[in-house]
């Protein structure tokens, strides 16, 4: 048998001398351990639907049952993870994932949150089940409370460790991100290491981008007032050493008239003093010789 056929999820077969249930069976799960345990179902269910908000292949679901026999409706053969996804589906809203109602599927990836009274069945019975009968590629399990994280992938009909990474995340083929704690909580990671959000931490983070664009755009305005008042100044300056040059050049008008007076006047004394002397040779009289 090749690895993909032991992958494929087990076939339901009706058999047509049993009284089927109706399809939209109610889901039987009991009340959740905890608050921490509501909360981190919440985390995880919020946290892909809004990375995949564009997505309508899947579904996703948190403390719903599942039902894998057709026998009747109050079998044996149900189960409850704490949260799990199906791909390659219809995204829609369900009573409970009902496998002989959604073309023989069962989930691609189960995680389950441990706790005092679980713990042990998730370790053991329900590892089993999900192995042998759902043959879930993969399988996860936490807990709140003590930080326990594991991973398992389905190899050869066998749930195998999950080697976690540097940062202690682990990978989830079946998504394609990465599982790992961050503040104590069960995260997905892009396969960057990137935190995935919450629609309030990316409504957070908007805020704080656009708060830091405003800023920057304070900032620039502030720049582009210093730079208008510097503007102002060097204009005002400008005005200033044009007003000086005007005056320069009034003063030196006012030189060079008063030199073509001075000009002139020299010219007058000269042509007086040849007058002068021409007289005084015409008196038989050397100008030089007094």
């Amino acid at each position: 048998m090749t690895i993909a056929q032991e992958l494929e999820p087990t076939q339901i077969t009706p058999d047509q001398d049993i009284e089927f249930p109706p399809g939209d069976l109610e889901s039987q799960e009991l009340p959740l351990e905890s608050y921490l345990h509501l909360q981190q179902i919440l985390l995880l269910i919020k946290c892909l639907d809004w990375l995949w908000q564009d997505r309508n292949d899947y579904f996703d679901a948190g403390n719903l049952t599942i039902y894998y026999s057709p026998h009747q409706k109050k079998s044996s053969d149900f189960r409850g993870p704490d949260f799990f996804v199906v791909l390659d589906t219809e995204r829609r809203s369900r009573k409970s994932w009902v496998v002989w109602e959604e073309g023989g599927k069962y989930p691609n990836i189960i995680v389950e949150l441990l706790s005092s009274s679980t713990a042990k069945t998730d370790r053991t019975e329900k590892k089993k089940i999900y192995q042998d009968i759902f043959r879930t590629p993969e399988y996860f399990w936490f807990d709140p409370e003590s930080l326990e994280f594991q991973g398992f992938a389905l190899i050869q009909g066998t749930y195998q460790p999950i080697t976690p990474n540097d940062m202690g995340h682990l990978w989830s083929e079946q998504l394609q991100l990465f599982l790992g704690i961050e503040n104590r909580q069960l995260r997905f990671f892009s396969p960057d290491g990137v935190l995935v959000p919450t629609p309030e931490e990316s409504a957070t983070e908007a805020q704080q981008q656009l708060g830091s664009v405003q800023n920057k755009l304070v900032t620039t305005q502030n720049q582009l007032g210093s730079v208008e008042n510097e503007l102002v100044t060097t204009q005002n300056q400008l005005g200033s050493v044009e007003n000086e040059l005007v005056i320069t050049q009034n003063q030196l008008g006012s030189v060079q008239n008063e030199l073509v007076t001075t000009q002139n006047q020299l010219e007058i004394e000269r042509q007086q003093k040849d007058q002068l002397a021409a007289k005084l040779r015409e008196l038989g009289i050397d100008p030089e010789q007094l």
